[in-house]
């Protein structure tokens, strides 16, 4: 890991030297490096094997309030030449940007802590084979389970550098672990297909191949034989599997970019109450092995946790630098970066906190309803806030799961779903994005 880091350190340092002696006012450089390997089978044979090695770099001059982006595979000392040559003379035919800029030094993360993102174990071709195929075989041997779309394993390792002309560098590697299944339950017309996967940072926080492969086959059991519903106005609540998706509609409405081009729902409500008494929603990227930790942004601004909602209060919105000027703000370190463009806000690892009541307490209370499982298409509007899906999933009746239900759609509006959501206890860390069961306690249901 030393040898790869003073690699990094090293290229990136000439590449900045190139850059300002091209005529770069200032710059920063970004490498990418990542090694895959993923394994796929179905119905117990070898499908595909996917082995992927890259090392990619970006650079970005500026000139003035001008900037402009090269990328490239590799990294020669000649190559890195040629492309910093090439982005100072685009930089200077660029039209100026107002808000483009580095992170001043006096701002830029000094230190920060270990996270615990990399595993050093290196899974073969062998190993993710087995596991691809066990985890299979338990869902196929699941009584109802009669085919299979199959099941996958992966691991992957990566390091991402970043250096800035005002003295930033900053480097850390991170590895995932994956494994998935997905299989068909019933017969002819009758047939339903569902899944189950699991990824994480370290070999020894996955989940077993006997969990995935059960929870796979019994969710698709669980779907056989469903009804439609008639139309109406009735709770529903998401299920865990799908409830994160509304945190992620609030994340696009917070984005910095969003409130700046006025295209976002919520542009005029910071401040104000959007949700709940008691409702948390923490952006926490220090996250020991979280699936978005990073001790540094993609400008190397130090990152800290963010208080979004605070007791249904909306205290913060998304920033990067360039986003924070144009709405006379200061970032709060939340820039994604890609190897090709410019910074953009992006959250970590976000968190909706659970409330008191189980799943099964809300399906008492509402007696009757909707349980989502699995959305369909992505009837979202954002400038609205106008929410309208396609569902399925299970109806509930004298406050438990009765039979399963598809081909409904749920429809609303995001303010007033986040004005009335109530979280259930169930929360665990399974994603970038987590939340409990959600109760939506009125949305409008077209079924038959």
């Amino acid at each position: 890991m030393a040898s790869s880091e003073a690699a990094d350190r090293e290229l990136l340092q000439l590449a900045l030297d190139s850059l300002k002696r091209h005529g770069a006012d200032q710059a920063d450089v970004l490498i990418s490096a990542a090694s895959a390997l993923s394994v796929s089978c179905r119905l117990g044979e070898l499908e595909d094997l996917e082995r992927a090695e890259s090392r990619d770099i970006g650079l970005r001059a500026m000139i003035g309030q001008s900037q402009a982006f090269v990328s490239a595979s590799g990294g020669t000392a000649d190559m890195i030449d040629a492309l910093a040559e090439r982005a100072v003379a685009m930089a200077r035919n660029t039209p100026p940007d107002p808000y483009c800029g580095l992170i001043a030094r006096a701002d830029l993360a000094q230190s920060w802590d270990d996270l615990d993102l990399y595993d050093a174990t290196e899974l073969s071709a062998e190993e993710l084979g087995a596991a691809a195929r066990e985890t299979e075989d338990i869902a196929r041997a699941v009584k109802g389970i009669t085919n299979s779309e199959g099941a996958g394993a992966s691991w992957s390792s990566g390091r991402t550098s970043l250096a800035t002309s005002e003295g930033f560098f900053g480097s850390y590697e991170t590895s995932s672990f994956s494994l998935s299944c997905a299989v068909l339950a019933g017969e002819g017309a009758n047939m339903e297909r569902d899944y189950a996967s699991h990824s994480t940072r370290h070999a020894s926080d996955l989940d077993t191949p006997h969990d995935i492969g059960q929870r796979a086959a019994e969710r698709s059991c669980a779907r056989l034989n469903p009804r439609k519903i008639k139309s109406q106005k009735a709770p529903v609540i998401f299920d865990q599997r799908v409830s994160a998706s509304l945190v992620g509609h609030l994340l696009g409405a917070l984005s910095g970019s969003a409130i700046a081009r006025g295209t976002s729902f919520l542009r005029n409500d910071m401040g104000q109450a959007i949700m709940g008494n008691g409702i948390q929603i923490i952006d926490d990227p220090l996250r020991k092995r979280g699936l978005r930790s990073a001790g540094f942004d993609g400008e190397g601004a130090p990152m800290k946790p963010l208080s979004l909602i605070e007791d249904g209060v909306l205290c913060h919105w998304l920033l990067d630098l360039a986003t924070a000027k144009q709405l006379g703000l200061t970032s709060n370190a939340r820039a994604g970066r890609g190897i090709g463009g410019p910074p953009s806000p992006s959250a970590s690892n976000v968190t909706l906190a659970a409330g008191t009541s189980s799943p099964e307490d809300l399906y008492r209370d509402i007696g009757e309803g909707l349980l989502v499982t699995e959305l369909i298409g992505m009837g979202v509007n954002g400038v609205t806030g106008d929410y309208s899906r396609g569902a399925s999933g299970f109806w509930i009746e004298g406050g438990a799961i009765a039979y399963p239900v598809s081909e409904i759609t749920v429809a609303s509006n995001l303010r007033e779903m986040f004005k009335t959501l109530v979280p259930a206890s169930d929360l665990s860390h399974r994603r970038g994005v987590d939340a409990p069961s959600i109760l939506i306690p009125e949305m409008t249901l077209a079924g038959l």
